[in-house]
């Protein structure tokens, strides 16, 4: 958890490791590169798949909303598909291939993939494989066989070719203004974007004009066969918990507890709304401690996120006090983004 103190002293030294990292910027460019050249000409071997496998990732390091836009998938395609998404498990306990079921929870999944499960237990199937081809293969071999399967951040996986890459950056970062690790944030350089048909710029301000659009394509410069969306963040009005639900705006004096990438967006959205909160700021994907568990119950009410409240709605001292809001991905000219989406998993 870090204070901001904490936080500040954290900033000034990542900002000056990143300084002293500088000259190791032009070797993990080469390395990426050339890695990215030798699957573009066969040298690596990828795999492709004859029935639809959408990829959804990006350049950077976490924070660009990933799983709300796999959410949108999902919601999108499971009415007339069998649809599977299937994640590393990021910091999971078991190994392997593992298919999501009735004795899943956060730790055997991971957070995220979690995540769907809980949400959309009846409705899809939620596998985790390191390996991205054993787990499409082995969920090809299940009772139910998807139409489409969603890879969940696995744009730098390239030894699965997805028929189809979505490809995510936020609005107050493109990729296009980044630089690779470990001075900047990209995974890989930005010459990346070309695997993709779909660029998104994600957590746009809602009142985003159409110069400022603009201004962001020409910074992106998409290739012909590529189309640019905008999308931004919806707050949800209420915060839920497994048994009951309460209005946001009459919350008073709650903790608001993240261990997100980012969770400066909703920080503002609940200080714009007027509400007063103590924050309680974990990493990204924090495990947490007995100790926080302590410190969580001496608390009268916790506000999270719905990632983190998998990995804490099952402890029974949190029961009446642990509430997540939701959010939800709304995309610009959808109706465009829509039909892409369909038309490719149903030609």
């Amino acid at each position: 958890m870090f204070n901001f103190k904490d936080k500040i002293i954290t900033f000034v030294a990542v900002k000056l490791l990143r300084k002293i990292f500088f000259l190791i910027v032009p070797i993990y460019y080469l390395v990426t590169w050339l890695r990215n050249v030798f699957y573009d000409l066969g040298v690596f071997k990828s795999k492709a798949y004859d029935f639809p496998v959408i990829c959804v990732g990006n350049l950077s390091v976490g924070g660009t909303g990933k799983t709300p836009m796999i959410e949108y998938l999902i919601r999108l395609l499971k009415d007339e598909n069998q649809v599977a998404t299937l994640s590393r498990g990021y910091k999971r306990s078991t190994e392997g291939f593992y298919l999501a079921n009735e004795a899943a929870n956060a730790k055997t999944l991971g957070d995220e993939p979690f995540q769907f499960y809980k949400k959309f237990k009846n409705e899809i199937q939620v596998a985790v494989d390191s390996d991205r081809q054993n787990g499409i293969a082995t969920l090809s071999l299940q009772e139910r066989i998807p139409d489409v399967i969603l890879l969940d951040d696995a744009f730098q996986h390239r030894k699965v070719q997805a028929g189809l890459n979505i490809l995510l950056t936020t609005y107050n970062n493109l990729y296009v203004n980044d630089w690779v690790l470990p001075t900047g944030n990209l995974r890989e350089p930005k010459s990346g974007a070309k695997r993709a048909q779909i660029i998104v710029v994600t957590k746009c301000p809602k009142d985003l004009k159409a110069s400022d659009k603009e201004r962001v394509v020409k910074r992106i410069q998409p290739q012909s066969n590529q189309k640019v969306f905008f999308s931004s963040i919806v707050y949800a009005k209420e915060v839920f918990s497994e048994a009951k639900k309460m209005e946001l705006k009459a919350l008073k004096d709650f903790t608001l507890v993240t261990g997100i990438a980012n969770a400066e967006p909703l920080v503002h959205h609940l200080e714009s709304n007027g509400l007063k909160f103590e924050h309680l700021n974990f990493k990204d994907h924090h495990s947490f401690t007995a100790q926080d568990i302590e410190l969580f119950e001496s608390k009268s009410l916790i506000i999270t996120t719905e990632k983190d409240y998998v990995r804490l709605y099952n402890y029974e001292s949190l029961k009446d006090k642990l509430f997540y809001l939701p959010i939800e991905v709304v995309i610009d000219k959808s109706d465009d983004f829509n039909a892409l989406i369909k038309v490719f998993v149903t030609p």
